[in-house]
């Protein structure tokens, strides 16, 4: 390694330290949870596990599931009194497309009533609304990704009517390559990166072999949101409970600042413990490193 190269490497390492103690002070009490973490338990009883969700320590909440004005059965208006009294703050949600025909119905994707949608984000406060999955038969081909990104492009600017937003969430498919491109990079060359941000998680970019750093450094500023899952240590298609495994999440949160990080959700979506004893280990694990 050559001099010039070093002090530039120890330089960005300094920069990343500075980060995390910054982000420490900042977000100590800041951690997130994405709700499909509780998908088993959410719509039996809304009220009490957002309830168990405050007392936690949880103090954001990230949605799934929008459909006809309402979320796990409750309307709008109802969920965002539910989550005020416990001083838990919706700051984003997941949507789907609705080209597949099994989500066609679905009244609040981004081909179907997406303004309402996005009005009764508002009403809930969100600051993001997020493209959260594709499902198989909508990304067959670079062409898919392109006319996906074309409509992501649309939907921001209506989330951006209301002061919020837009995101897109990966997996590992992203990663498979079309044409010699990879469509992970190519969606971040065709995504506006005014109006959309990238919401990382970072176990299945584990999963597909990326690094979230590199991607960080790549691509500074566009990753406002994360999904923090971890990875068990001898099969990494198994998940376990974050702060269990073998991802390296104090680095990652080092470079936060280079990211854009501004959000960040706990997500679990296999467990061997009951979900909600599942989230009170990973809260108390993430505190060890934030």
């Amino acid at each position: 390694m050559n001099r010039r190269k070093f002090i530039q490497q120890s330089a960005l390492a300094t920069v990343g330290t500075m980060a995390l103690s910054s982000f420490a002070v900042k977000k100590q009490t800041d951690i997130g949870l994405q709700l499909y973490t509780l998908r088993d338990v959410i719509n039996k009883d809304v009220k009490g596990v957002i309830e168990k969700v405050a007392s936690l320590g949880y103090k954001k909440v990230e949605t799934y599931g929008y459909n006809d004005g309402k979320l796990f059965g409750v309307s709008i208006k109802e969920f965002a009194i539910i989550a005020k009294n416990v001083k838990i703050n919706v700051t984003s949600g997941h949507y789907l497309l609705g080209k597949a025909d099994s989500t066609k119905s679905i009244k609040g994707t981004l081909l179907n009533e997406w303004e309402r949608a996005v009005a009764d984000a508002k009403e809930l406060g969100q600051e993001y609304m997020i493209l959260g999955y594709l499902l198989p038969e909508e990304r067959k081909s670079l062409d898919d990704y392109k006319r996906i990104c074309e409509t992501v492009n649309k939907s921001a600017e209506v989330c951006k009517k209301y002061g919020i937003k837009m995101g897109y969430h990966n997996h590992e498919f992203e990663f498979e390559k079309f044409d010699g491109q990879v469509a992970y990079d190519f969606m971040l060359k065709e995504l506006d990166a005014k109006t959309i941000s990238m919401e990382m998680d970072l176990y299945w970019m584990h999963v597909a072999n990326q690094s979230p750093i590199d991607y960080f450094s790549n691509y500074p500023g566009r990753f406002h949101q994360w999904h923090v899952k971890d990875m068990d240590k001898i099969d990494p298609k198994k998940q376990v409970d974050v702060g269990t495994g073998k991802i390296d999440f104090p680095s990652i949160f080092a470079k936060a600042k280079l990211a854009g990080l501004k959000n960040f959700y706990v997500e679990q979506e296999a467990y061997s413990i009951s979900s909600l004893d599942s989230i009170e280990k990973s809260i108390i694990n993430v505190r060890k490193w934030i």
